[in-house]
């Protein structure tokens, strides 16, 4: 696990810059000639600038930082270190191949390398300098080159490495995108340079000065396709690859991974209980291997089923199999940390997660998440995500993430992907519904599509009430589930690219007129279709059942560019810890994704009749209204039965409730009186992109007992404007620009 800062330097050309031209590997750069000048002075300037850079970011890796230059200076590799195995000298970074050809910096951690690492001692007779599990990365490399080697890294992972005998930097980014990496282009004394990062600050020591990206912002592209906040800054895509070619300097990116679904034709032959049995057996392999670690290894636990199995199968593990957790043996106790929101606010889980605790027989360190602890921390929170957010959730992750590191711990398991995988959230069995799943023919609602169509219908309704048009939760503001749209019928009427526009405002709602004139008419739900591959909108149309197209869109949007950011790396970096999301394992996604869709939305026919009876469990405010959804299907069904040995019946039983912080905060209270200081109308306006007098009314009007929730997440994402603008130097956008 570390930070990484990579620059490459570069005297003419462009970089990539748009999503659309990544996706098949086209040549997007001009001929770029390379700087070869190796003067001193050059190297030293390029090393301070490389080593301040690591300040910058220098909580990704506290425990070490090293530098590397090539000789004629036109490629520089700086990484943070944060020692996970082998604490050695021997694992500092950057790492070179036993030939001196190949030098790389690796974020993340490639699990199953004690066997790579053997297999190519053994066999190829290659010699490793330590046991540290980077260390394979390079060796796969020399063994199988681009893009093969990327096929044998099973984990999370943000690498760059630089091939001395072929000329050529090869960048890349894990399959789901739990790590970061990060890319711009800046001109310094010695010409145009492209610069790699694991955060976007990281930059501000590389002659990088930071400007908005409006449009990014407006239609929410930067939450779908390759862009950031930032004009110029881009991502390196999920499950992408990137190449530049020093002679000539081409620059190319390729897809090396992407998820895959079966055909929704295909009649599914297999007994359930034994795909049940193999979502068990996959998902307790991929949390055997994130156990293994030089230092101890901790769980994060919520009151949700995906966290709770987590604990359970570590805790059988450890207690049945002396499974070692991290540097610890089966004697030591599994140890838990959990949130703990104000139980007045109807968001609090910490008391389901302690009665899991207390189950399993494991400790439980709680952190308590009240509104001055929240008011204190958005700001440094936001300066870490380097995003906006629309809820508090990311804030209190952040909190959190310090509760480890008191107690010794540098590494955690969560449960990050599960809802992606299993169909977790209360909008998928709408798209569920959408065609019959006829790979298990004798599902009832693949006999009646009379029935089918009716519990759409009315799933639909439930969707367009609660989540839209109610301004108590306030996390969706652009139109109706129901309305026919292009980007439903773009993508075989999945209604998906509308759910990933989670709390995108609308223009007239928030940015000032010239920014609500330059964007008129733009199709936010569109933006996230056209982020989607050519390949990937033909298996929508053609080959996938909607409920998986559905999975696909949510995942390559929200949960890679949102949930792995700012609920994930980005928050739990900040306090130099090391996330393991196992339900993210490529392995087990793959294996998850040939099931039924029928085996993850489960369907009660003898529960149906209570659908349009009126009578409703209020107790969770994200279920309140969605009838059909609650008593007629039972999100991550398969899951649940894989599961059940290792949970509580409670959980077994239990709706799904996402990791949300409340929303509804008394007037004048912290988080008013934080949002009012950080919104004040000179800073608001310094933005240039949005209008004050909506602020000035969201102040009024998104606090007390009857506040609008879709105020107060618009004084949210405006609060992180401005602090990232004021941390980050942005000048004021201009219309004009």
């Amino acid at each position: 696990m570390c930070g990484i800062t990579v620059s490459i330097a570069l005297s003419s050309g462009k970089v990539p810059s748009q999503a659309s031209d990544h996706v098949n590997g086209r040549d997007i750069d001009e001929k770029t000639a390379i700087s070869h000048n190796g003067h001193s002075d050059q190297h030293a300037s390029l090393r301070d600038k490389l080593n301040r850079s690591l300040d910058l970011i220098a909580h990704r890796g506290p425990d070490s930082k090293g530098v590397w230059i090539s000789e004629n200076g036109a490629v520089g590799l700086a990484h943070n270190r944060l020692s996970i195995n082998d604490l050695s000298a021997d694992g500092d970074q950057p790492i070179h191949s036993d030939d001196g050809q190949i030098h790389a910096v690796v974020n993340g951690e490639i699990y199953d390398h004690d066997r790579i690492r053997d297999e190519f001692m053994r066999e190829h007779g290659y010699h490793f300098k330590s046991r540290a599990d980077t260390e394979v990365v390079v060796a796969l490399y020399k063994h199988y080159g681009a893009p093969k080697f990327l096929e044998h890294l099973r984990g999370e992972f943000a690498l760059v490495l630089y091939d001395e005998g072929l000329g050529k930097v090869i960048a890349a980014r894990d399959r789901f995108g739990i790590k970061p990496l990060f890319y711009t282009r800046v001109r310094d004394d010695q010409g145009e340079r492209l610069l790699l990062a694991a955060e976007a600050k990281a930059f501000l020591a590389l002659d990088w000065k930071a400007e908005w990206d409006v449009g990014a912002i407006v239609d929410g592209g930067w939450q779908h396709d390759n862009r950031t906040l930032f004009s110029g800054v881009l991502k390196v895509l999920p499950g992408h690859w990137m190449e530049v070619t020093l002679e000539g300097g081409h620059v190319q990116e390729h897809r090396y991974w992407d998820l895959e679904y079966k055909d929704k034709r295909d009649v599914e032959t297999r007994p359930v209980e034994e795909m049940i049995r193999g979502v068990r057996e996959h998902l307790t392999e991929a949390i055997r291997l994130r156990l293994r670690a030089d230092v101890p290894v901790g769980i994060y636990l919520s009151g949700g089923i995906d966290s709770s199995l987590v604990a359970g199968i570590v805790t059988h593990l450890v207690r049945e199999q002396g499974v070692k957790l991290g540097n610890r043996d089966a004697t030591s106790r599994v140890c838990c940390f959990s949130i703990e929101f104000p139980r007045e606010s109807g968001f609090d889980e910490s008391d389901i997660a302690e009665r899991t605790a207390k189950w399993l027989g494991v400790q439980i360190l709680k952190k308590r998440m009240d509104e001055a602890t929240l008011a204190e921390s958005f700001a440094d929170s936001v300066y870490h995500c380097e995003h906006h957010n629309f809820d508090l959730n990311s804030v209190g992750k952040f909190v959190l993430s310090t509760v480890p590191r008191e107690h010794g711990y540098k590494v955690v398991l969560t449960g990050e992907g599960a809802d992606e995988h299993f169909a977790g959230y209360p909008f998928f069995p709408a798209d569920f519904l959408g065609e019959a799943d006829y790979s298990m023919p004798d599902s009832p609602l693949t006999k009646d599509n009379t029935l089918r169509e009716a519990l759409q219908h009315k799933a639909l309704a439930n969707l367009d009430e609660t989540l839209f048009h109610a301004r108590r939760l306030g996390f969706f503001s652009h139109g109706s589930w129901k309305e026919d749209c292009e980007a439903f019928r773009a993508v075989n009427n999945v209604r998906m690219p509308l759910g990933a526009q989670m709390s995108q405002p609308t223009l007239e709602s928030l940015f000032a007129p010239w920014v609500q004139q330059r964007y008129a008419g733009v199709n936010c739900p569109m933006v996230a279709v056209a982020a989607l591959s050519p390949e990937s909108r033909h298996k929508i149309t053609n080959k996938w059942h909607p409920l998986h197209a559905s999975e696909y869109i949510w995942s390559k949007s929200l949960l890679a560019n949102n949930i792995l950011s700012c609920l994930g790396d980005r928050t739990e970096m900040a306090h130099s810890i090391e996330a393991r999301p196992p339900f993210l394992d490529h392995v087990l996604s793959d294996y998850v994704n040939g099931l039924p869709p029928s085996l993850k939305v489960g369907y009660t026919p003898e529960k149906t009749k209570t659908i349009c009876t009126g009578e409703e469990d209020n107790q969770d405010p994200w279920w309140e209204g969605v009838d059909v959804i609650r008593t007629a299907f039972t999100e991550k069904w398969i899951l649940r039965e894989a599961g059940k040995p290792f949970i509580t019946q409670e959980l077994y039983e239990r709706k799904k409730h996402p990791y949300t912080a409340p929303n509804r905060w008394p007037k004048n209270g912290p988080v008013h009186r934080m949002l009012q200081t950080i919104c004040a109308r000179e800073k608001v306006e310094n933005l240039g992109f949005v209008n004050y007098n909506a602020i000035k009314n969201a102040l009024d009007t998104g606090f007390g007992d009857d506040a609008d929730a879709l105020a107060f997440r618009g004084l949210l994402l405006t609060a992180s404007w401005v602090t990232l603008s004021e941390r980050f130097g942005i000048e004021q956008a201009q219309a004009a620009k």
